[in-house]
C-alpha cells in the first residue's frame, strides 16, 4: 500500500520510491536544461549565433519536459489552472516574440525549482508496513480436539485463543484462564508490562511475556484496535496528501487572472490600435507575470533551512511538512519515551525494622536476575551498583504476580504488593503509588521486609524544553495511555497543566484533531501506539532514530537524538525559515504587481522585463539561502 506524499503538487505523480538524484528523470532533465541554456549564452556571447540557437531550444524542450505534460494534463483532466500552465504560456509567448533564449531561461529557472522542491516533498509513505508486521497471520484456537491454528482473519468472536509466552495476542479479547504480565506497549505506550487474570482485557498486539493463557475473542481477527491504528494511520496519511503547496494556492487566481488579462489588453488593444503592436504587448504582460521567483521563492527557502536542519538533528521528511512546521502554536507530547526515558530506574527503597536497604536490593536482585521483567532490569541494575552479589536456589516465576526462590535457607519472594500481604509497608506502598511510583514488595518468610519504588524517569531538560515553549507562545499538552495519578506527578515535574492520560491510540488521535482545530498543532511520540496520533496532527514529530518504525514513517519529522531541548530550537529555526518564506513570496508577489502595468502601457519591452525578473530571481535565491544559517 503506497501513500501519497503530504504536499505533494498535482501535477506530479507521488508515492513512487524516492531513489538516488542521478536516477531521477526530472533532475536529469532541470541539470541537462541548465547546461544547454549556459552553452548557449557562451556560444551567444561568442557569435556562433546557430549553435547558441540549437542549445537554447534544446534546453527549452528538456526542461519544459519537466512540466509542461503535468500542465496539461492538470488542465484538461481536472481543469486546473497551475503555475505550470502559466509558465507553458509565457515559454510560448517568448518564442512567438522570437526569444528563445527567454523561453529557456523560463523552462530551466522553473524546471530546476521544481526539482529541488520536489526532491524534498515526494517522499513516499509505507509506514503501515510496521504496523501490520504486529498483526500474527495465525492464531492458536482451542476446539474439541485441541488447539488447532487458523488463519487470523477466520478469527470470530467466542473463539477460545491458547496464547503461549512470547506469543502476540492476535485480536481482542478478555482473559479465561491464567495469569501473566502483558506488554501493552503496542497499544498503551506504557514501558511496564500490565499484570492480568481471568476477566482482564487483552488487547490485540499484546504479547505474553510469561506462561500459558487462553483469551476468549471478544472482535473478529480483521476489526480489532490493532487493525484500527492501521486504518487511522492510512486515513490520516491520506487526508494530509491532498494539501497543496503554498506557492500554488496564491497563483490559483493569479494565473487566471493574468490570462484573461492578456487576452484583453490584446484584443482591446487590437480593436483601437494597431494590433501588432498589442498583440505584442499582450505577450509581454504574459512574460511579465511569468512567476518565476514566486515559483522558486518556497523550494529554495524550503530546501536550504531542511539542509540547515539535519545538521543539528532534525529530519524533516516533506517540503509541506516544513511549512506546516513553522505555523505550529500547540504540541502534543507523548509521555513514555518522549518525556521518559522509556528506561525505568529505582528511585526509593523503604525497609521494615531490623532489615537494610543493601538486604533488600541483594536479595531482590538475585531472584530478579533470571525475569526478562523490565522492572527486573532496574533492580538488578541497581543491585548490582550498590550490594554484594547473593545467590538464589529453586527460583520459580508466578506469572502476574512475581518471583520466589531459596536465599540463605529463606523463602525470599519479589512481586506485586497485590500478591502478598505488604504488612506495615502498606502506608509507605501507597505514598509511592501516590507519587506516580511503581512498588515491588520483598517478602521473607512471608513477612514483608521491604519495597522498591520504580519509575520511568523525566528526561534531562524536558522541563526546560516545555519551559522555552511556554516562553515562545507554543501551548503544551501530554497525552498517555499510562494511569492518571502518575501521568499527572510526572506532568507536574516537567511544567505540563494540561494532561489527558489513560488514553488509547484512537483516543490520542482523536484528542490531537480536538487540538488541531483550535490551533495548528504538532504531535511528539515515539512508539506505534503513537501512530494514529502523529499521523493526524498538522505535523507529527518522531522521537529518536530509536523509536519504532511506524512512528518515524507515520511522522513528517525525525529527532536523531532524544534531547528534548532540540524541540525549541527546531520550532525557532522553523519559523525563521517561514518568515524568510514569506518575504520571498511578498517580494515575487510585487515583482510581478509592478511588471503587469509597465507591461500593458508598453513602457517596459521584453528585455527590460527578462532583466527585472532575473533580478528578482538572484534576490529571492539570495534571501531564501539565508535559511541555510542556524542558531544555537
Amino acid at each position: 500500500m503506497t501513500i501519497p506524499s503530504p504536499g505533494a503538487s498535482d501535477e506530479h505523480d507521488a508515492g513512487e520510491d524516492e531513489g538516488p538524484w542521478w536516477r531521477d528523470r526530472e533532475v536529469l532533465l532541470s541539470l541537462a536544461s541548465t547546461a544547454l541554456f549556459l552553452i548557449g549564452l557562451v556560444c551567444q556571447l561568442t557569435g556562433a549565433r546557430t549553435p547558441a540557437l540549437v542549445a537554447f531550444w534544446a534546453g527549452l524542450i528538456a526542461g519544459a519536459s519537466t512540466f509542461v505534460p503535468g500542465a496539461l494534463k492538470a488542465l484538461i483532466t481536472r481543469r486546473k489552472l497551475g503555475i505550470g500552465l502559466l509558465m507553458t504560456i509565457s515559454a510560448v509567448g517568448a518564442v512567438l516574440l522570437g526569444q528563445v533564449e527567454e523561453a529557456a531561461a523560463l523552462a530551466f529557472l522553473y524546471s530546476i525549482s521544481e526539482a529541488l522542491e520536489d526532491r524534498a516533498m515526494d517522499r513516499a509513505r509505507s509506514g503501515l508496513s510496521s504496523l501490520m508486521r504486529l498483526v500474527p497471520e495465525t492464531a492458536l484456537v482451542q476446539r474439541r480436539d485441541g488447539p488447532v491454528e487458523i488463519p487470523v482473519e477466520d478469527l470470530q468472536p467466542g473463539d477460545i485463543l491458547v496464547v503461549r509466552a512470547g506469543d502476540r495476542i492476535a485480536t481482542d479479547g478478555v482473559i479465561a484462564t491464567g495469569r501473566t504480565s502483558l506488554d501493552v506497549s503496542a497499544i498503551t505506550g506504557e514501558s511496564i508490562p500490565v499484570a492480568v487474570g481471568p476477566g482482564d482485557d487483552a488487547p490485540a498486539g499484546a504479547v505474553n511475556a510469561s506462561g500459558v493463557i487462553e483469551v476468549r475473542a471478544t472482535a473478529p481477527g480483521t476489526d480489532n484496535s490493532l487493525t484500527t491504528i492501521v486504518s487511522l494511520v492510512e486515513q490520516a496519511q491520506a487526508d494530509k496528501g491532498r494539501c497543496a503547496r503554498l506557492a500554488d494556492r496564491i497563483a490559483k487566481p493569479l494565473v487566471p487572472g493574468v490570462l484573461i488579462l492578456a487576452v484583453v489588453v490584446g484584443a482591446l488593444g487590437s480593436i483601437f490600435g494597431d494590433s501588432g503592436v498589442w498583440i505584442t504587448r499582450s505577450l509581454v504582460v504574459l512574460v511579465a507575470a511569468s512567476p518565476c521567483a514566486l515559483a522558486i521563492a518556497v523550494p529554495v527557502t524550503v530546501v536550504s533551512a531542511i539542509g540547515a536542519a539535519s545538521r543539528f538533528g532534525v529530519v524533516i521528511t516533506s517540503g509541506a511538512a516544513f511549512e506546516r512546521f513553522g505555523g505550529i502554536r500547540h504540541v502534543a507530547l507523548d509521555k513514555t519515551g518522549t518525556l521518559t526515558h522509556n528506561r525505568p530506574e529505582v528511585v526509593d527503597v523503604v525497609t521494615a525494622d531490623g532489615f537494610s536497604t543493601d538486604q533488600v536490593l541483594a536479595w531482590a536482585g538475585a531472584l530478579e536476575r533470571t525475569s526478562s521483567h523490565p522492572l527486573a532490569a532496574a533492580i538488578t541494575r541497581t543491585a548490582d551498583a550498590h550490594t554484594r552479589p547473593v545467590t538464589a536456589r529453586g527460583v520459580v516465576e508466578t506469572p502476574g504476580c512475581g518471583v520466589s526462590g531459596q536465599i540463605e535457607k529463606a523463602t525470599v519472594m519479589v512481586g506485586s504488593p497485590r500478591w502478598h500481604d505488604a504488612g506495615g509497608l502498606a502506608v509507605d506502598i501507597a505514598l509511592m503509588e501516590s507519587k506516580g511510583i511503581t512498588s515491588v514488595v520483598v517478602w521473607r518468610d512471608s513477612s514483608a521486609v521491604g519495597a522498591i519504588g520504580v519509575r520511568d524517569e523525566l528526561r534531562t531538560g524536558a522541563a526546560e524544553a516545555v519551559s522555552a515553549l511556554k516562553t515562545a507562545g507554543i501551548g503544551v499538552t501530554m497525552l498517555t495511555g499510562d494511569n492518571p495519578r502518575a501521568a499527572r506527578v510526572l506532568a507536574g515535574q516537567a511544567g505540563i497543566s494540561d494532561v489527558r492520560a489513560g488514553l488509547r491510540p484512537e483516543e490520542k488521535s482523536e484528542a490531537v484533531t480536538e487540538l488541531c482545530s483550535a490551533a495548528p498543532t504538532a504531535m511528539i511520540g515515539d512508539g506505534i501506539n503513537d501512530a494514529p496520533a502523529l499521523a493526524a496532527a498538522d505535523v507529527g514529530i518522531a522521537m529518536g532514530i530509536g523509536g519504532s518504525d511506524a512512528a518515524i514513517e507515520s511522522a513528517d519529522i525525525a529527532f536523531t537524538g532524544q534531547d528534548l531541548r532540540l524541540l525549541p530550537r527546531a520550532f525557532a529555526h522553523a519559523r525563521r525559515a517561514r518568515r524568510i518564506m514569506n518575504q520571498n513570496l511578498v517580494l515575487a508577489i510585487l515583482i510581478i504587481a509592478a511588471l503587469l502595468p509597465l507591461a500593458v502601457t508598453g513602457v517596459l519591452g521584453l528585455a527590460q522585463v527578462v532583466l527585472i525578473h532575473e533580478g528578482a530571481e538572484v534576490l529571492v535565491i539570495l534571501n531564501g539561502m539565508r535559511a541555510a544559517r542556524t542558531r544555537a
